[in-house]
């Protein structure tokens, strides 16, 4: 034991003798920037599956009408053309509906999607289900007929818990309003 001991004196010693605390310092925060910067490589997208960066690993959710196609898991669903957030069909709600304990936001943006069941336009209403801290699941980012902040109902890019009893975000719906009257531009 007494031998292992004097090596391992030996070898700290050495090691103390040819590093500096500022070397070791700089080569213990460039590990740490690089652990954090490693998940944001495209690599964890392109797993994924889809194109908007987001719906891998639940199964799929299917309304089973004919006339609303797609899976509710996914960004690639019809309704999301425009959403900004995690889907509440992943953290325990639905398409349409918040996760228990969650409550909607009656302040909106607003978008619209063409089905593609019956290649007409709907009004979609992305509602935020605020009360919970995010959800972490499905993260979508759609911004097709999003529009500059100056225009506030098309935005997607605000927290639209305001009208709530708290602020905090969990997760995004999105309920069919209407027919659009025109084609979507």
């Amino acid at each position: 034991m007494a031998n292992f001991d004097k090596w391992t004196e030996r070898l700290t010693r050495g090691i103390a003798r040819g590093t500096s605390r500022r070397s070791t310092l700089a080569w213990l925060g460039a590990t740490i920037t690089g652990a954090a910067v490693f998940p944001v490589l495209p690599v964890a997208r392109a797993a994924s599956g889809s194109p908007h960066g987001g719906g891998g690993g639940h199964a799929p959710i299917s309304s089973g009408n004919p006339q609303d196609p797609g899976d509710q898991a996914s960004c690639d669903y019809w309704r999301y053309c425009a959403i900004d957030g995690f889907l509440c069909s992943c953290c325990g709600g639905s398409v349409s509906t918040c996760p228990p304990g969650t409550e909607m936001s009656p302040i909106t943006w607003i978008g619209t999607c063409t089905n593609p069941a019956d290649n007409r336009a709907y009004v979609i209403s992305y509602n935020d289900c605020c009360g919970v801290s995010s959800c972490g699941q499905c993260l979508c980012n759609r911004n097709e007929g999003d529009r500059p902040q100056v225009r506030p109902q098309s935005n997607n890019d605000y927290n639209w818990c305001l009208g709530t009893e708290s602020s905090i975000y969990n997760c995004s719906t999105a309920v069919i309003v209407g027919v659009a009257l025109d084609a979507p531009k």
